[in-house]
């Protein structure tokens, strides 16, 4: 992978629309852009900005990782006139925008599901197959062909239409590593793209993705705070990583996601009086470091 030179000691921050304001839309989250330039921000990473299916739904508002329609944008959050204006205001700043991408699955009311079944995994009586306890959404079958071209021009679409600068990939390692080679083949004809996988799979950092998530060494961290890890654990990691991924490799390190947040509790839940070394560690260690949803208040 080569990497755009923008990616060099940039830090990434991820954005909860719905949960960032009070109004929960673009065009109020766009008010706070001047601040994340100062605070230091280079790239930021926007949650699922699609519309959310409404069959199976889990909870009155829905998760964003059952996309009902992957051109499609959220109308909670506001029009495709507005996320474009927030991505023209974000490069004005010298910042960049990059979407969060689920392949691996859509919502049972995602017109592909009538139209295209073919696209879809089905179990032995003929039933849509649900990944894990995600019973809100249906896995693709990256077999077919045809889904593998509808997906690329689907991520296409957003860089050339919306000027974006990338994607995180929801769950990478569930769709089949040769896919992504292809996608970024594809999206790189377009323009130069940062590309971050939710994963800690080497192959996927080979020829696909410029960045993906340090998951160890998160768990590493809160092990260490907890008093159940020490320190030789951290020289134990970089030793692996070093022995195992590309040189170029680009982890990106962090003390609190959306994931994490949700279920494992906050930063300081898990790590304690710990968690304010810990970010700090994040931002001297090698790779990139990711900050949370206003998880700078803290």
């Amino acid at each position: 992978i080569e990497h755009p030179d923008w990616i060099y000691g940039a830090t990434i921050y991820e954005v909860n629309i719905r949960q960032y304001t009070p109004e929960g839309t673009f065009a109020a989250f766009e008010e706070h852009l001047p601040r994340l330039k100062e605070l230091g921000v280079r790239i930021l990473w926007l949650m699922p900005i699609h519309p959310i299916g409404e069959v199976e739904r889990k909870g009155t508002l829905g998760s964003y990782y059952s996309v009902k329609d992957y051109k499609g944008v959220n109308p909670e959050f506001g029009t495709l006139s507005d996320f474009k204006r927030l991505v023209k205001k974000a490069h004005e700043l010298g910042m960049k925008v990059i979407l969060d991408w689920v392949a691996n699955h859509s919502a049972h009311d995602n017109p592909l599901v009538d139209r295209h079944p073919e696209w879809y995994d089905h179990d032995s009586l003929g039933n849509l197959v649900s990944p894990y306890d995600w019973t809100d959404v249906v896995q693709f079958d990256f077999s077919n062909q045809d889904l593998r071209e509808y997906m690329i021009d689907a991520l296409k679409y957003w860089v050339k239409e919306a000027d974006i600068d990338g994607y995180r990939c929801d769950v990478a390692a569930l769709v089949p590593t040769d896919f992504w080679n292809s996608a970024r083949v594809e999206l790189d004809r377009v323009k130069p793209v940062f590309l971050l996988a939710e994963a800690d799979e080497v192959e996927l950092q080979e020829y696909a993705f410029n960045a993906d998530y340090g998951w160890e060494f998160h768990h590493i961290m809160n092990a260490i705070a907890q008093g159940e890890k020490d320190a030789s654990d951290i020289d134990s990691y970089f030793l692996r990583e070093l022995a195992t991924y590309p040189k170029n490799t680009i982890r990106m390190h962090f003390t609190s996601n959306h994931d994490e947040n949700s279920w494992a509790g906050t930063e300081f839940d898990r790590m304690g009086k710990a968690a304010k070394t810990f970010a700090a560690l994040t931002f001297v260690i090698p790779g990139m470091p990711l900050l949370y949803n206003g998880q700078e208040v803290g």
